[in-house]
């Protein structure tokens, strides 16, 4: 395995491209480039109330989609809460399609459209390990306004019909 060479700042890592260098097919996502930190709430059923902190990374790397991650700490006691890693594509007219994994156990497979800097998605599919926790629906919602990215996910597990789970307001880092 050949390591990676620093780039003139010292970074092995390769810098994200601009939207101006964006692939034609992702304009419509341009707004979600960079880096996003924030604070947000949620409720994991059947449980008490909780606040995060959250950073998002969408990154361009010169094919037709993005890579996307994210992950969140408590803000009480600054332990992980959660990850999760993935590709979002545009899939034609305005749809997108979103790809993730999540450590948890779970992958995720959503649908839906990008319109105006709201994104709209819902799971068409979801997989889960043998020790998974047993999530059978999410739904996402993501709105970008300038410098700022609001998320909301809802989600569905047996026994548990689909209600809102977290929300967070983040600002470009």
């Amino acid at each position: 395995m050949e390591a990676r060479q620093s780039n003139a700042t010292g970074s092995a890592r390769r810098p994200m491209a601009t939207p101006s260098e964006l692939h034609p097919d992702l304009a419509e996502l341009a707004f979600l480039l960079g880096e996003w930190s924030g604070t947000g709430e949620g409720v994991w059923p059947p449980g008490e109330a909780f606040d995060y902190a959250e950073d998002v990374t969408f990154e361009y790397v010169g094919d037709p989609f993005l890579l996307y991650s994210e992950r969140s700490w408590s803000l009480d006691e600054g332990s992980p809460i959660h990850f999760e890693n993935g590709f979002l594509r545009p899939a034609g007219a305005g749809d997108i399609e979103l790809v993730l994994a999540h450590p948890i156990g779970i992958t995720e497979v959503a649908v839906g459209t990008v319109r105006d800097g709201v994104i709209e998605l819902s799971s068409t599919a979801v997989s889960l390990t043998p020790t998974a926790s047993p999530v059978t629906q999410l739904r996402r919602r993501i709105e970008g306004r300038g410098d700022g990215l609001s998320f909301e996910l809802e989600m569905a597990m047996e026994g548990v019909q689909l209600r809102w789970h977290v929300s967070s307001e983040l600002m470009r880092a």
